[in-house]
């Protein structure tokens, strides 16, 4: 069976790449130095694949068919979709037998996820995998929820599709190693007279909630609370998805900072695992 041998989260923002520079040299540094600390502890961690949670920024999915998860199984994947995005567009590599798996162990497990072949990943995906410096390295394997278009899948199901995911992974016998990696948020907001304007607030009280491993009420802040901190910030359902990945295995914040010349609050974070 398998064992999951990390699990991280980041922010992901297209700004990161496009334009290092609208940010104070000594933030950027320590912002990039974070990612590839995470991309580090991934290496270092040795997985056969990497589970990547993010969303889909209406590329794939539009409003004549937006399903609230999506799994993709499929030898490779084309990335970034975003023309106008700073890194040259490759494959990455990916897992059918792993994707199917955890289609699979979902519909077994009572949730009815979208699956998909045929996806081209954007930049929730790819940003993170390089500036961690492990795009062209790892295998990976896509799980795309909805954090973008009402209506959302509840915080709540985000938590619990973590859950199944993470016993789906360990039950799975094609490999034995398995890092997962959350990307999204933490607030921001995206095309609104608000964007720029960032939540630290917000943002550090879920960080510190995912510490304290209080479920309850970091659920009641995410689902209570995450109107005040921008659309954008809807995307802290994968961090809630790796949060149940990790089924209690304590949190730890690497990096956080508010950053509004980047419209984001910029968050990394890892949870304690056999492997790191």
């Amino acid at each position: 069976m398998a064992e999951i041998v990390s699990v991280h989260a980041t922010s992901h923002t297209p700004v990161m790449i496009n334009f290092p520079g609208a940010i104070p040299d000594e933030d950027r540094e320590r912002i990039f130095a974070g990612f590839r600390q995470v991309g580090e502890e991934i290496r270092q961690a040795r997985p056969d694949a990497v589970v990547v949670v993010s969303d889909d920024h209406v590329h794939n999915f539009f409003l004549d068919n937006l399903p609230a998860v999506c799994i993709g199984a499929a030898a490779s994947w084309k990335s970034p979709v975003e023309h106008w995005l700073k890194i040259d567009q490759h494959e990455l590599r990916g897992d059918v037998q792993l994707g199917g798996h955890l289609i699979t162990s979902a519909l077994e497990g009572g949730f009815d996820p979208a699956f998909s072949m045929a996806l081209t990943l954007d930049h929730g995906t790819l940003a993170p995998l390089h500036l961690a410096g492990i795009a062209r390295e790892v295998v990976v394997v896509p799980v795309l929820i909805n954090c973008v278009q009402p209506p959302l899948p509840p915080m709540k199901r985000a938590l619990q599709w973590g859950r199944l995911l993470g016993q789906a992974l360990r039950s799975y016998g094609g490999c034995e190693r398995v890092s997962v990696l959350a990307t999204g948020g933490l607030s921001h907001d995206i095309a609104t007279p608000r964007m720029g304007l960032v939540n630290e607030a917000f943002d550090r009280e879920f960080l510190r909630l995912l510490a304290a491993g209080d479920d309850a009420r970091l659920l009641d802040h995410a689902t209570h609370r995450v109107h005040e901190a921008g659309n954008g910030a809807e995307e802290v359902r994968t961090w809630l998805v790796a949060h149940g990945v990790a089924d209690g295995g304590a949190f730890d914040t690497l990096y956080y900072k508010a950053v509004p010349a980047w419209y984001t609050g910029i968050g990394l974070g890892r949870w304690r695992t056999g492997g790191v």
